[in-house]
This record gives C-alpha cells, sequence and structure tokens, in this order.
C-alpha cells in the first residue's frame, strides 16, 4: 500500500518513550510520514526522536498541544505540495510501543466511512481525577451536538485533511479534542469512536498531577463555553466541592 497518512505526534519532555512511539508509529499500515512536534522540551525529545526516524519540528518554548498539531500539521501540508494531501493520525507521545495498534484509526477515513475517528481505548488505567473533565467534555458535546462520546478527550484521531482545515483554528490547549468533536459534527462531518488496544502512562495524584487537571478542567471549559452559551450556566456542578 503506497504511503497516503502523515503521524503526527505532539511531544514535550518525552525522551523515554518517543523513541519507541516513533517507530511503532512508522510501521503502521499507509503510514509514509511521521512528524513530532518537540513544544519546548527541555530533555532531548527532539534528538531522540529524529534518530528514530521522525521529522521534527520544534517551538523554542511549550505552546501547548492545539498550537503543536497545527504546526505539525502545516508541516504535513509543506510536504505534501501539490500531492493528494494525507490523512492526519494524531497520537500522543507516552503511547511507547502501543502505537502500533492505531491502524483501526486510520482504517474509516481511509475508506470513506468517516471524516474523524477517536480512539476509545479498551485497556483503561486509573485516572486519579481524570473523569470530572470527561464528565465535562461529554455533556458539553451532548449538549452542543446531541452526540455522545464515550472518551471524548482522547487525542489519538485519525482524520481527513479537509476535515482538519473545516475545524481551524483549532481550540485552545486542552480544550482542543472537545472542540475538535462539536466543530465537525455541527460541519456535518463523520465522526465516530474506534476501540484500539492502546495505553497511556498512568496520571498520578501529585500535585503536578492535579496542576496539570486543573489546566485541562480550565481549557475544556472555556472551549465549551465559546460554543454554547447555555453551557456557562451549567458549568459549576462540574468543578469539585470545596
Amino acid at each position: 500500500m503506497s504511503g497516503d497518512t502523515a503521524v503526527i505526534i505532539p511531544a514535550a519532555n518525552e525522551a523515554d518513550r518517543i523513541a519507541a512511539t516513533v517507530k511503532a508509529a512508522a510501521a503502521l499500515p499507509g503510514v509514509d510520514l511521521v512528524v513530532v512536534v518537540d513544544d519546548g522540551s527541555r530533555d532531548r525529545t527532539g534528538r531522540v526522536a529524529r534518530a528514530a526516524g521522525a521529522r521534527v519540528v520544534r517551538h523554542s518554548r511549550n505552546r501547548g498541544k492545539a498550537a503543536a498539531m497545527e504546526t505539525g500539521a502545516e508541516a504535513v501540508r509543506l510536504l505534501d505540495e501539490d500531492a493528494t494531501p494525507r490523512h492526519l493520525l494524531f497520537l500522543d507521545a507516552d503511547l511507547g510501543e502501543t502505537a502500533s495498534a492505531a491502524a483501526p484509526l486510520i482504517e474509516p477515513v481511509r475508506a470513506s466511512k468517516a471524516d474523524m475517528t477517536i480512539a476509545v481505548f479498551t485497556t483503561r488505567v486509573r485516572l486519579g481525577g481524570h473523569g470530572l473533565v470527561v464528565r465535562l467534555s461529554r455533556e458539553g458535546i451532548r449538549r452542543a451536538t446531541g452526540s455522545e462520546f464515550a472518551q471524548p478527550l482522547n487525542g489519538q484521531r485519525c482524520l481527513t485533511r479537509a476535515a482538519f482545515e473545516a475545524a481551524r483554528p483549532l481550540a485552545h490547549g486542552f480544550g482542543v479534542e472537545t472542540a475538535l468533536t462539536i466543530d465537525l459534527l455541527r460541519k456535518a462531518y463523520r465522526v465516530t469512536e474506534v476501540e484500539v488496544d492502546m495505553a497511556h502512562r498512568a496520571t498520578g495524584t501529585d500535585w503536578r498531577a492535579q496542576l496539570h487537571r486543573a489546566i485541562q478542567l480550565r481549557d475544556v471549559a472555556r472551549a465549551l463555553a465559546t460554543r454554547d452559551p447555555l453551557i456557562t450556566e451549567n458549568l459549576n456542578k462540574f468543578h469539585p466541592k470545596r
């Protein structure tokens, strides 16, 4: 099969896992390009990714996930030039060898049965409070579109170039997945979830993990608030009790 899919991996300080993720992604059927966006890493993420076979684009400072996704997509567009635009498969940097299970995400897009697929991990890990943000995203998407998704925050997604362009500009930071889903559904693009046997590094419960979840909650709330004013009236019930 000739290559028709590019993998884009936003990465920040993932030197320990990025090589395994890149190699697994590069071996996926139909993938002929892996782009790692080194989002201001303080470690050797970029160098390790390049040694593993990825094309690397670097942000001099951390600009967040959405900005990294846009940078990666632009790099692919420039490489495509006048050729048929590749499909875009976004994968998280910490998937490691489990990135090899991403093929089912590509297949419905390649077969023109979906414009965007969202991964549903069959292997779940305890996420220490992450469920609060998931509930906010799930309820917000349901209110805005009438559709429900099991794992609305999952960043493992494949979409056509046309769908990606239709969703630009992307929502800020960790609100990007929620906003992508709402924006594409509202524009009548076909979005479906696909089960895959993939797994992240487990989220901790220390103060850094709690800060991460607070930022994620803020970004998702902002993305929803700009898409449905009625949602802002109900955000308080999703905040943890003080």
